[in-house]
C-alpha cells in the first residue's frame, strides 16, 4: 500500500467531488477503513496465535523476538483510514447507492 504513514492535509473539496457530497465520501471511506482494519486484525491475530503459550513464564514471553518483530511491523504500517483515503482518491473503491438501484429496478418493472 502506498499510503502515507504521517499526517497530511487533505483537500476536502477533492474528496467530496468523487461522490458530489463530502459526507457520502466520508461514509464510504469509513466503511472501507473498517474493512481494512478488520482484515489486518485477523491477519495479526493469526500470526500471533502461533506464539500462544499455555506456560505462565514471564521470562519466556518477553524473550520472543520474532513475536515482537511481527507486532512492530504492524505498528509501522499506515493506519487503515490513510489506506482507505488513498484507495478512495485513486478510484480503487467500488461504491453504489442502494436507493438508486431500488429506484431503477422499480422503474424497469
Amino acid at each position: 500500500m502506498a499510503a502515507s504513514q504521517s499526517i497530511i492535509t487533505r483537500d476536502t473539496d477533492k474528496i467530496g467531488d468523487v461522490t458530489g457530497n463530502i459526507y457520502q465520501s466520508i461514509a464510504i471511506i469509513s466503511k472501507r477503513s473498517k474493512q481494512i482494519a478488520s482484515g489486518m486484525k485477523e491477519e495479526l491475530n493469526g500470526k500471533l496465535a502461533e506464539f500462544a503459550s499455555t506456560v505462565d513464564n514471564l521470562e519466556e514471553i518477553f524473550e520472543n523476538r520474532e513475536q515482537i518483530e511481527i507486532s512492530k511491523f504492524y505498528e509501522r504500517m499506515p493506519k487503515p483510514t490513510a489506506m482507505a483515503i488513498e484507495e478512495f482518491m485513486n478510484g480503487e473503491i467500488y461504491h453504489r447507492y442502494k436507493e438508486a438501484e431500488e429506484k431503477e429496478s422499480a422503474e424497469n418493472r
